[in-house]
């Protein structure tokens, strides 16, 4: 700024030529230097004042919005605040084929401490025990009062619970929201749906993450927004899987059985419409798994997917099968039934003597051993093993279960002619009854090869032709055959047409050889037999059945064959199947020879020719 001279040179020579006092020049100059500096005072005053009015007028009006705002709120509990990038907590529902929930989400809360903050940290913990009697006194005390700062109590609780813990009046006991995973339905349907827990956690949300069974298998589905919170639809039905575990425990009970599996499975496309492991458990309530011991014993262990075992007779009907399909016999074809049988150091036998010759449909129906290694031995050791990989009985079933890979079967390295004739009649080769199930339905539906699921309407391509139609065809009237003169004679539920295979194998001993009186007992069937629909397989682990004046039995035929004829009786109505009458039984079975009652079917003895 360039100031005014308070004595201008040429106004001071101008005065004097007037006679003017140079003085009142440099007077009235200073005067209005003054008045300048005056007003450029006066004018950053008057801002400086509108400013800080402006400044208080928003910062009242700020806190008065604020109270409006809160004042017209719900009362909250205070929350406290995480660094950590939002959890997702959000999961999508789990229902059955007919849209009725299996697992969904519940709004609930869990509660947490600030131990710093409590009044009285003694009393806060007696109260808390009191609520919740799993909690230690002296454990607590000893946190609220070590100087930490933050402590898990319950990560959910119930509403009544979080009265109750509202009710202390702690302001140090803080509450914060998140879903949780529910079952509805209990047990039914545990090892299928699995189970979940909480992955990342923070006191405001939680992650639901899936533990085990479908929940963990489909964890990354359920829980992806673009979903859009469309449920997962399994192909299971709740009612017949509520009817299968029903009828299971009976007979596990009734039989005196240490465990038990049922299989409910459709031929034409492999879904599974209930799927049953005995004993079971509850996902609300998880329980730990066992760190040691035979696997089987925890409630977690589900025998119908990890389940390996040798599952005896019911094995008998793919040789038989394939070697129809090979054109070697046909359902009339004499085998050479003539016990007992040399391989190589070993003798194989069968428990009845059936004389010098079978028809390949007795073979079936009487369960002879020696006749089925005759069959398999037509076929041969390659076309054997290949014949039974194509059913898928050398790899894990591709069911949408993290379990499903634990289920590998236990299939020989080496196949010599011993082991080609063991594993004909079901030993030698351990599979779960899941893949049991899959084979017989590749047979029932014509020869095509069945992959199970439990995922309802999802198309997937058709399966390889590994029989063809008539030689599966025939396969299932033998099959009818073992239920109506054979040794599923209990199984014959009237107007359902029921088709099916005994097996009863003794179990393996960890430390090597097998359990005298200890079997795995297994019914396979099939039906409507004439038009095959259903595949059911029921398995018992160490059944024991008393059969009258003090006598007991182990086979199947006294044990898994009554409990499948009642899940049949129970599951056939829910399937809305009519029952067929005399007069629309079919004629098919007439070329068969005629029907011959005997006792029950053979059970296996391999004994080494010392």
């Amino acid at each position: 700024m360039i100031r005014t001279p308070l004595r201008p040179l040429a106004r001071i020579l101008r005065a004097r030529e007037r006679g003017e006092n140079p003085d009142d020049i440099e007077a009235e100059n200073r005067r209005r230097r003054h008045e300048q500096i005056q007003d450029r005072a006066r004018r950053r005053a008057e801002g400086r004042l509108v400013l800080m009015a402006c400044c208080f007028v928003l910062a009242f009006g700020t806190v008065g919005v604020r109270m409006g705002a809160l004042a017209s709120s719900q009362p909250s509990e205070p929350r406290a605040q995480v660094l950590s990038a939002q959890i997702m907590s959000q999961r999508a529902d789990i229902t059955d084929r007919r849209g009725r929930v299996l697992a969904t989400n519940l709004l609930t809360h869990s509660v947490y401490a600030h131990p710093h903050q409590m009044v009285d940290p003694i009393a806060t913990a007696q109260g808390l025990a009191r609520i919740f009697p799993d909690l230690d006194v002296e454990r607590l005390t000893k946190d609220f009062t070590s100087g930490r700062k933050f402590l898990w109590i319950k990560r959910k609780i119930s509403p009544e619970q979080m009265q109750a813990v509202h009710d202390l009046g702690e302001p140090g006991l803080l509450f914060g929201p998140r879903e949780m995973r529910i079952y509805p339905n209990g047990d039914v349907a545990g090892h299928i749906l699995g189970g979940s827990g909480f992955g990342n956690e923070g006191v405001n949300s939680a992650e639901v993450i899936g533990i085990a069974g479908v929940e963990k298998a489909f964890d990354a589905w359920l829980r992806d927004p673009a979903n859009d919170g469309a449920p997962l639809s399994l192909s299971i039905d709740l009612t017949l899987q509520q009817a299968m575990e029903d009828v299971l425990a009976s007979g596990m009970n009734v039989m005196s059985a240490k465990g038990a599996t049922g299989i409910l499975m459709e031929v034409a496309s492999g879904e599974i419409l209930a799927m049953a492991s005995l004993p079971d458990f509850d996902p609300n309530d998880r329980p730990r798994p066992l760190l040691k011991g035979d696997p089987s014993d925890s409630p977690l262990f589900n025998r119908a997917v990890q389940g390996q075992y040798e599952l005896g007779s019911t094995f008998k009907i793919f040789p038989v099968a394939q070697a129809l399909d090979l054109g070697l016999i046909n359902p009339a074809s004499g085998i050479n039934a003539q016990a007992p049988m040399r391989i190589g150091r070993f003798l194989i036998n069968d428990f009845h003597n059936y004389g010098r010759e079978l028809s390949a449909t007795d073979v079936i129906v009487k369960s002879s051993n020696v006749a089925t290694v005759r069959i398999a031995q037509m076929i041969g050791v390659e076309r054997q093993k290949d014949f039974l990989d194509k059913l898928g009985l050398f790899v894990p079933t591709p069911i949408e279960m993290v379990e499903a890979p634990t289920g590998q079967p236990l299939v020989p390295q080496r196949w010599p002619a011993v082991t080609a004739a063991t594993v004909s009649f079901g030993h030698g080769l351990a599979a779960s009854p899941l893949h049991l199930a899959a084979a017989y339905a590749t047979i029932a539906n014509g020869g095509k090869r069945v992959t199970p699921t439990l995922v309802h309407g999802r198309q997937r391509p058709e399966g390889e032709q590994v029989l063809s139609p008539r030689a599966a065809a025939m396969s299932v009237d033998m099959l009818r055959q073992v239920v109506t003169r054979g040794t599923a004679r209990q199984a014959e539920v009237p107007g359902y047409e029921v088709a099916g295979k005994t097996g009863t194998a003794d179990k393996p001993r960890a430390s090597g050889g097998y359990y005298k009186n200890k079997v795995i007992a297994t019914f396979a069937s099939v039906f409507p037999a004439s038009n095959p629909k259903y595949v059911l397989i029921v398995a018992l682990d160490e059944p024991t059945a008393a059969i009258g004046a003090g006598a007991e039995s182990r086979t199947a035929g006294h044990t898994a064959v009554p409990v499948a004829a009642e899940v049949i009786r129970r599951v056939g109505p829910l399937l809305g199947l009519e029952p067929i009458t005399d007069e629309k039984l079919p004629t098919i079975a007439a070329r068969f020879e005629p029907r011959v009652e005997h006792d029950e079917a053979a059970e296996i003895k391999l004994v080494a020719n010392k």
